[in-house]
């Protein structure tokens, strides 16, 4: 073998992960002496996922489990961010040591009242160099390549995050109707729910929504409904959300309450980009969320946009291709040193792709 080829035959070989036969020791051990190992972790209120990459962004190994939002019941969080971690990591053929940091994406990291209970919970997990930072930040740097931007999440809630070009950073929202916030998954179902009672009762005009839910719930007619969820206490599934897009296209009652959910995302970021002085600057807007990055966004995007644009024309709007995690998985290669570069981009997003995640 010529002198310099040694690495690039190395790397073509066959290993478990990535194509080594019989010599895979001594591949460990060239690999553990010149490559770094990250874990990524994208904890959010239905599902866990963890992901371990090299420091060339070849993802090699996942993990996944429940619920990671310490909101919702610390034990509970804690247990399956461990499952999920683990799982990722003996694919990955790694153990604790040989992860140069872990970078937990959390949801409900907003406050300084959570990261008290967090940062002694994630230290339980024994990484050495590790970060927690929101979900709504892994979100942005998977994203957009530049160390600026904003980011607007709707999925089963609410949020917006920015960090402009000094590193000064801004969330608004994501804690619920009550303080501000509307919309995502939860309410947009409660407005569809509600639209239909109210067409029924004459409060509103009538609305296609009002066949789609009652086909979906199981009834014949609107006044069981209604009697039905009044005696009963149920409550209303976020399954609903979905009917506004089914029928927006023939139904002014869904449009309108999903332009008034791209209005008000539109107003979240436009309140960040103003507060943290980025009107000037050229910039990416992600959109992040499964009532965004659904095929039918249309009826919500544009009036995004049309807020965005009354005070910045440098923003461009970017819909998320790649799982939230690749942004951990970015940002614990930035904490450590490393540098990302194009090849890194190409692996995460051949792997990380949201159409579904492979690993090598």
């Amino acid at each position: 073998m010529e002198a310099g080829t040694t690495c690039q035959h190395a790397l073509s070989a066959k290993h478990p992960r990535m194509g080594f036969p019989a010599s895979e020791a001594r591949y460990l051990i060239w690999e553990r002496a010149y490559l770094n190992y990250y874990l990524g972790v994208d904890g959010g209120g239905s599902k866990t996922l963890a992901v371990v990459s090299d420091s060339a962004g070849r993802i090699l190994g996942r993990g996944e489990s429940g619920c990671g939002n310490h909101q919702l019941g610390v034990e509970l969080a804690i247990r399956n961010i461990r499952e999920a971690a683990v799982a990722a990591m003996k694919q990955a053929n790694v153990e604790h040591a040989d992860i140069e940091y872990a970078m937990f994406g959390l949801a409900g990291a907003d406050r300084e009242p959570d990261f008290r209970i967090l940062r002694p919970m994630i230290a339980e997990l024994g990484f050495s160099k590790h970060g927690i930072v929101c979900d709504t930040v892994i979100g942005l740097r998977a994203g957009t390549k530049q160390p600026d931007g904003v980011v607007v999440i709707c999925g089963s809630g609410t949020n917006c995050f920015g960090v402009n070009k000094r590193g000064d950073s801004l969330q608004c929202g994501g804690f619920g109707y009550a303080f501000g916030d509307f919309g995502g998954g939860s309410d947009l179902a409660i407005e569809a729910f509600r639209s239909v009672i109210r067409s029924w009762e004459g409060r509103e005009r009538p609305t296609l929504l009002t066949e789609a839910v009652l086909a979906t719930l199981g009834y014949t007619s609107v006044e069981e409904m209604f009697n039905d969820y009044l005696d009963e206490g149920k409550g209303i599934s976020h399954h609903l959300a979905k009917l506004l897009f089914q029928v927006a296209n023939d139904d002014e009652v869904a449009r309108g309450i999903l332009q008034r959910q791209g209005t008000e995302l539109g107003l979240a970021a436009s309140a960040v980009i103003r507060k943290l002085g980025m009107e000037h600057d050229k910039f990416d807007l992600v959109l992040v969320g499964s009532v965004l990055t659904r095929g039918d966004s249309e009826y919500v995007t544009p009036y995004i946009e049309k807020e965005i644009q009354s005070v910045t024309g440098g923003c461009t709007l970017r819909l998320l291709t790649m799982e939230p995690v690749a942004g951990a998985i970015l940002l614990a290669m930035e904490h450590s040193g490393d540098t990302v570069g194009s090849a890194v981009y190409e692996h995460l997003e051949e792997r990380l792709s949201v159409k579904g995640i492979r690993t090598a």
